[in-house]
């Protein structure tokens, strides 16, 4: 099959009480949309394996990761940070969350997949080396980046990033790191409330204002994105699929629509088709109003996954 699913049932029991955005109901929305659409027959289906220590010591340092681990509550809820919380499954679940990256980039690699999307939570791209935030443990496309580096050789890995907050975490991870590029648009000034001027020749940074649409959304690309992915001619993309910059999500003030992740989507598989063998792994990060978070979704993976 031409695009891997990748998910895990303990993705569900994260769950950091019934008002919180970040729900178990946001991965359920996202199979009820494949399912009903059918693309869901068409997937190549995996469970996430556990990420190893090993796999996590590449982008977060041990005193972290004792830290989270002594966190991790028996009962109730833990606060890691003011929006960010563990309850007695959540280590499980980003076990699994940052395991399914690397799965990921283990069957893209290996040739038995052209892609695959990790429908996963926590999410992670607020993750910084040793700081969890914004509802993200561990950075799982950080943990997948490093991965294909170490266990491939790989020597440029793209990551685009579309989530509507930055992607602090990411960029602090491998700000210094040339042999990763990291475009990200996102809305500014808004949270986290960094980004609009910390870039570099590989920190492709593009803010846009609140009510930016689809057309200022593709115009950032273009102009921005697309011919710094034509320098650095990437070995594997990876992108940081957040869609809470969808118009309906009222996480964010951006004006996405379903039609727009198709068209990003398409830019980067030319892209991956012209540098990387084809070679894409797309990991879940917002997005919050579950209907248009599985049409999204639906939208992604059917752009992701047609020839």
């Amino acid at each position: 099959m031409h695009s891997a699913y990748i998910s895990h049932p303990a993705c569900l029991k994260h769950d950091m009480g019934s008002i919180h955005p970040e729900c178990p109901a946001r991965l359920r929305a996202i199979e009820d949309q494949l399912i009903s659409t059918g693309l869901m027959h068409f997937l190549n289906h995996q469970d996430a394996p556990r990420v190893t220590d090993e796999q996590l010591l590449r982008v977060h340092p041990q005193s972290y990761l004792d830290w989270v681990r002594e966190q991790a509550p028996v009962s109730g809820l833990a606060y890691l940070d003011g929006d960010t919380a563990m309850c007695p499954d959540t280590l499980e679940a980003a076990y699994r969350a940052a395991g399914a990256v690397v799965r990921a980039v283990d069957m893209v690699m290996k040739g038995e997949v052209e892609n695959a999307f990790c429908a996963i939570r926590p999410p992670g791209h607020h993750a910084e080396s040793a700081r969890a935030m914004g509802f993200c443990i561990f950075n799982n496309v950080a943990v997948g980046v490093k991965h294909a580096i170490a266990a491939y050789g790989l020597e440029r890995i793209a990551i685009a990033d579309f989530d509507v907050h930055h992607g602090n975490g990411t960029e602090q991870i491998f700000h210094d790191d040339p042999r990763v590029m990291l475009c990200s648009t996102f809305q500014h000034p808004f949270y986290p409330h960094c980004g609009a001027d910390s870039g570099n020749e590989h920190i492709i940074n593009v803010p846009l204002p609140g009510g930016s649409d689809g057309p200022a959304f593709r115009d950032a690309v273009e102009k921005h994105w697309l011919p710094a992915l034509e320098r650095f001619q990437p070995q594997m993309i990876f992108v940081s699929a957040g869609f809470d910059a969808h118009w309906e999500d009222d996480m964010g003030q951006f004006k996405l629509r379903e039609s727009d992740y198709v068209w990003v989507t398409n830019q980067l598989k030319k892209i991956a088709v012209k540098y990387a063998h084809e070679r894409i792994v797309s990991v879940l990060e917002g997005g919050y109003e579950l209907h248009a978070l599985g049409r999204s979704v639906v939208a992604h993976v059917k752009a992701l996954s047609e020839l």
